[in-house]
C-alpha cells in the first residue's frame, strides 16, 4: 500500500496533489475562511487547494457562479435569484446546453453551511470527496483501482458540463465518478485540455489507494504483453 498521497502523486506523475473537499456543518478547528475575495466560480477553490491553500468557504463565496451554486444547492440571495435562469437561458440560446438536460444535473441533497478545501495530506477534516486532476492514462489507473476496491462500477459514472456536478454525483452515488471538465472550469482553473477529474468518495479513498500499486503493476505487465503481441503484427 502507498504510504501517502505524495507517493500516489509520484507513482501516477500527477501535476497536482489530490485534494480533500468536505461539506460541513461547522468550520474545521483552526482553519481560516477563504481569504482571497470574490471568485468567478466555485471550481476556482479546487485549483487553490491543488496549489497548496487550506481554507473553508461559506455560501456567499459561491454566489458568483449561479450554476455552481445550483449544484451545491446554495440558494442565491434576494436580488440575484434570477441569475440562474439568466445563465441557463444564455447557455440554451448559445446552443451550449439543452433545456432538457437541466433536470438531470446532479445537486447535493442539502446546502452545506461550510465547504472545506485542502491538499489531502494536510486536511484536518473528514472529506466527503477526494478530487484528482489527471490525464486520461492516470485517470484510467485510478478508476481501475477504484473498481478493484469496490469504490467504482465497471460502467463509469461520467459527466461533462458542469464540471462541479461531479461532486454531488460522487456524493450521492457513493461511487467514483469522472468529469471531463467543462469550458467554464477550464477557463477559471486553467485546467489544460489533456487533463480531466477523478472524484472518489472520501470514505473509500484508502481502499482505492490500497489497490493502486497492484493496478499499476498489472498495467505494466499487460503493457509488456501487448508490446510483445504487437511485434507479431508488423503492419499494426
Amino acid at each position: 500500500m502507498l504510504n501517502s498521497t505524495a507517493g500516489l502523486q509520484e507513482m501516477l506523475e500527477l501535476r497536482f496533489p489530490a485534494i480533500a473537499i468536505g461539506f460541513l456543518n461547522s468550520p474545521p478547528a483552526g482553519m481560516a475562511r477563504w481569504p482571497g475575495g470574490p471568485v468567478p466560480a466555485g471550481c476556482v477553490f479546487w485549483q487553490k487547494a491543488m496549489d497548496g491553500q487550506i481554507f473553508y468557504t461559506t455560501p456567499e463565496d459561491h454566489y458568483n457562479c449561479a450554476v455552481g451554486a445550483y449544484t451545491h444547492k446554495i440558494a442565491l440571495p434576494e436580488g440575484r435569484a434570477g441569475e440562474l435562469e439568466q445563465t441557463i437561458g444564455f447557455m440554451v440560446d448559445s446552443q451550449y446546453l439543452d433545456m432538457s438536460e437541466v433536470a438531470g444535473i446532479p445537486t447535493l441533497a442539502q446546502s452545506p453551511p461550510y465547504v472545506a478545501y485542502s491538499p489531502l495530506d494536510q486536511a484536518n477534516f473528514i472529506p466527503d470527496v477526494i478530487l484528482v486532476a489527471a490525464k486520461p492514462s492516470q485517470a484510467m489507473l485510478l478508476y481501475e483501482a477504484a473498481v478493484k476496491a469496490g469504490a467504482g462500477n465497471a460502467l463509469t459514472n461520467a459527466l461533462g458540463r458542469p464540471a462541479c456536478a461531479v461532486l454531488p454525483l460522487t456524493t450521492n452515488s457513493g461511487a467514483t465518478s469522472l468529469s471531463l471538465g467543462c469550458k467554464g472550469n477550464r477557463t477559471f482553473t486553467g485546467r489544460p485540455d489533456d487533463e480531466m477529474y477523478v472524484c472518489i468518495p472520501g470514505q473509500k479513498w484508502q481502499a482505492v489507494v490500497g489497490k493502486l500499486a497492484e493496478t499499476f503493476q498489472a498495467n505494466q505487465t499487460m503493457g509488456n504483453f501487448y508490446t510483445d503481441r504487437k511485434c507479431l503484427f508488423p503492419a499494426g
